[in-house]
């Protein structure tokens, strides 16, 4: 009898642990993050030229700096998290990271999951294959394998087009979690074509012999990045938006994009 008590009382702890461990952050933040000095910034920390690492493995790019300029000016200290980037609307709500700050395209379908701050910066959903390769339009992507990180607005952009996905081979894109990863599947011959951000794309053709590749005249659309905070945090919303204005009409915002980005 002493034994089946404890193996309840066992069972009763790892439940509540598990339901602590996935519990949703309902409160407004903001007071307890400047109390704390320090907020959580999660990233994909691979998507350059936003947040990635450099040779000394320390976190650079656009978005850290911004990150930081931002965070430093309402006075916190910004604490970079590198996420799972297919979960990173769970990291948030569960309260592992305190904001989505890494090329987070605005859509319909994350609205309803996150707020988004005001959009900053555009980008487009771009089509890259070899050089030497016969797609030239999406029309013929028709049992072509393509590839898109997983969970990203690439994947949404594409699926969105449901002909262009069922005209594919086997009928499904194929994912990986680092968009890295995409150039090195289609050097590989195994992806006929890739999608994915074209600010990433362009970045990394720099480091490569651009004239290999073919970036195609049609895309997936344009699209917007936006910050991304809990539904909660309107405090925090608000102060961000604030900044990120003051930020843009002081010159600053240019200064950051100009050492990373080339229009």
């Amino acid at each position: 009898m002493k034994m089946k008590k404890i193996i309840t009382l066992l069972m009763g702890l790892m439940l509540l642990a598990g339901c602590s461990g996935n519990a949703k952050v309902e409160e407004d933040s903001f007071d307890a993050i400047v109390e704390k000095g320090e907020i959580v910034v999660g990233l994909d920390d691979t998507f350059v030229p936003m947040g990635f690492r450099n040779q000394a493995g320390e976190l650079v790019g656009f978005h850290v700096d911004l990150a930081k300029e931002i965070f430093e000016r309402i006075g916190v200290t910004p604490k970079f998290q590198p996420i799972d980037w297919s979960l990173k609307e769970s990291e948030l709500n569960s309260g592992n990271i305190d904001v989505i700050f890494n090329g987070y395209t605005i859509t319909e379908a994350r609205k309803e999951k996150v707020n988004f701050s005001d959009p900053y910066m555009d980008n487009t959903q771009i089509i890259i294959t070899m050089a030497d390769s016969d797609i030239y339009s999406k029309r013929d992507l028709k049992d072509k394998v393509v590839s898109v990180q997983k969970e990203s607005s690439a994947y949404d952009a594409v699926t969105s087009e449901e002909d262009v996905v069922t005209n594919l081979k086997n009928g499904e894109l194929i994912t990986f979690d680092s968009n890295l990863d995409l150039f090195l599947d289609l050097e590989s011959g195994r992806s006929d074509a890739i999608v994915l951000d074209e600010v990433l794309a362009r970045y990394v053709l720099l480091s490569k012999n651009a004239d290999e590749y073919r970036i195609l005249d049609e895309n997936f659309g344009e699209e917007e990045y936006g910050i991304g905070f809990r539904k909660s945090d309107v405090t925090l919303l608000e102060r961000v938006i604030e900044t990120l204005e003051q930020i843009k009409a002081d010159g600053t915002f240019e200064e950051i994009k100009r050492v990373y980005i080339n229009d």
